[in-house]
């Protein structure tokens, strides 16, 4: 077994170089790339390898909060004020149906379960209403991973992003009234009353410290031009608002999302950038988290009929929340996609599962339910292996109900529009060409006369050679006397690199990035350098943006 202080971060670059791995190799196959992070966790993990044990999973607790703060927080941004205006009634109607029917079924099935084997009905619905709690969580890690990998868009998908978003909230309330209750079965000191006045602080606490943040981020995100600085305040004012709520035990999802939320509805336009660098930021942090969690699954020396519960923990669960969710849709009258699939884009269950399993153990794990078996390693046990199960069903079922409900590719960015272009779709073709015997006097109106910045310059038998710039001839303004006998091939620079015609238009791009141009010749092939035209990025982005408002 590896040692910690030695090899962690050999241990996290196997995780993260293996993560990618997996999830590429699970894309391929056509299933959700999250899966491929659990599954290499599962290998590298406690139920497999070893190369990740207690101790090192115990060590990154911190860089867990982390993510979910960021998972939070990118959740938040999703979330606009016109559209929950706009579905607010919907999202709320819907949000109590699948959470509270997955709770009151999970309890029932569980709880009757315990009590067949164990015969005690105090520990029995003690047991039953924490995994009912447990089971109204849905993980929106996992679930928002699926809707950006597959660029959902649309009612369905506003929906699903809301749910998830406020699940946490509804988890958390049923979570503190559940585990009151069970101590309160088995003879604990607590009251309903002491737990409802704990949550109320918890998450109104969670609210008011992510919206503070958020009016200073609001600030900076207005007044300050560099992009990059911006950014790093950003999570700079991110980890302050994690550390603090795990001072203050405050919920750090519904922290770092009511930051988000603040910040994409005080600055709509300004922030959209800064969201899209966080997502960037936060690849690898997502792989890792994945890893982790995957890691951690335990799966072995759980007593009989603990997969009893396991089962029907999974089926009332999943029943629940369609069910639920079905309801509270129809209710509202909410479009027929949202009544049909929504369900089941709440099947995910993870971090904020696990963590509040571990919290109910640490209240219940000194009551024995039959034969040294204890009720908090029931409740841990339970919750891991659901969380297995989970995972595997949720991600693929949040993939089939957004491609149902044809959503999917939807969520265009520029990046998608350029990789379906080609480089004969905006390559501008009617351009002159500079002979390498033409004067400085015979090129001047090619630019002055014309919107170029460069020009292929071409031998005898019209094969490119290089190209002249605009600056190239800048160098040139305080000698005009000489412009009549200096020839184009006396100031073209031959190295230049040229772009041939197969290549692609988003490898093109960067390349003209790299070399900080705007304009760049187009050439046949390297083996026939005939000049095709010139690649102008100022044509690329109006044909971009023309195809993004669905204009030709």
């Amino acid at each position: 077994m590896l040692n910690v202080q030695s090899s962690i971060l050999l241990i996290l670059g196997l995780a993260v170089f293996g993560g990618i791995a997996g999830a590429w190799f699970f894309q391929k196959i056509k299933i959700p790339q999250v899966l491929g992070y659990l599954v290499i966790g599962l290998i590298i993990g406690k139920s497999g390898l070893k190369f990740i044990n207690s101790d090192v999973i115990l060590s990154l607790d911190n860089f867990n909060f982390f993510a979910l703060g960021i998972i939070g927080f990118l959740v938040g941004g999703e979330l606009h004020g016109s559209t929950m205006k706009k579905y607010g009634k919907q999202f709320s109607a819907i949000l109590f149906g699948e959470g509270v029917l997955a709770f009151s079924l999970v309890t029932i099935s569980v709880s009757l379960i315990l009590y067949i084997f164990t015969k005690n009905l105090g520990a029995s619905l003690a047991g039953g209403i924490v995994f009912g709690a447990i089971a109204s969580a849905t993980d929106p890690a996992s679930t928002m991973d699926v809707l950006w990998e597959y660029r959902s868009k649309g009612v369905l998908t506003t929906t699903i992003i809301a749910i998830v978003a406020l699940d946490d909230a509804l988890a958390m309330t049923l979570y503190g009234l559940g585990t009151g209750a069970a101590q309160m079965l088995i003879g604990g000191d607590t009251s309903i009353l002491e737990q409802l006045i704990s949550i109320c602080i918890e998450l109104f606490g969670a609210v008011a410290l992510g919206g503070a943040a958020g009016f200073f981020m609001n600030i900076i995100v207005r007044y300050s031009s560099d992009k990059t600085r911006t950014m790093v305040f950003t999570i700079g004012t991110l980890l302050i608002v994690i550390a603090l709520s795990l001072m203050l035990h405050l919920d750090v999802i519904l922290a770092s999302m009511t930051l988000g939320i603040v910040i994409t509805n005080m600055a709509p336009k300004r922030s959209k950038e800064l969201f899209e660098l966080i997502k960037s930021f936060a690849s690898p942090i997502y792989v890792l988290f994945f890893v982790l969690v995957g890691a951690r699954l335990t799966l072995n020396n759980m007593p009989g009929f603990l997969w009893i519960i396991v089962g029907l923990y999974v089926f009332f669960r999943s029943a629940g929340k369609m069910l639920g969710a079905w309801i509270g849709a129809k209710i509202t009258k909410a479009d027929p996609v949202v009544q049909k699939y929504t369900g089941m884009g709440l099947f995910a269950q993870g971090g904020v599962a696990i963590g509040l399993a571990i919290m109910a153990s640490r209240h219940l794990n000194e009551l024995v339910l039959a034969d040294g078996v204890y009720l908090g390693d029931i409740i841990i046990a339970g919750v891991t292996a659901t969380t297995f199960i989970v995972q595997i069903i949720g991600p693929t079922m949040v993939k089939i109900a957004i491609k149902l409900a044809k959503e999917t590719g939807k969520n265009i960015t520029e990046e998608d529009i350029i990789a379906k272009l080609t480089l004969e779709d905006v390559l501008e073709k009617n351009i002159p060409n500079i002979k390498e015997t033409d004067s400085i006097n015979q090129l001047i109106p090619y630019f002055s006369e014309g919107d170029y910045f460069c020009l292929p310059v071409v031998d005898k038998n019209n094969k490119t050679i290089g190209m002249i710039t605009m600056n190239d001839l800048k160098q040139l303004v305080a000698s005009q006397d000489t412009w009549d006998w200096i020839l184009a091939r006396d100031i073209i620079d031959p190295t230049h690199e040229l772009i041939t015609k197969s290549r692609s238009l988003e490898d093109a791009l960067v390349t003209l990035k790299q070399l900080g141009r705007e304009q760049f010749p187009v050439i046949e092939s390297e083996e026939n350098p005939v000049p095709l035209g010139i690649l102008d990025t100022r044509i690329v982005r109006k044909l971009v943006n023309k195809k993004m408002m669905g204009i030709g």
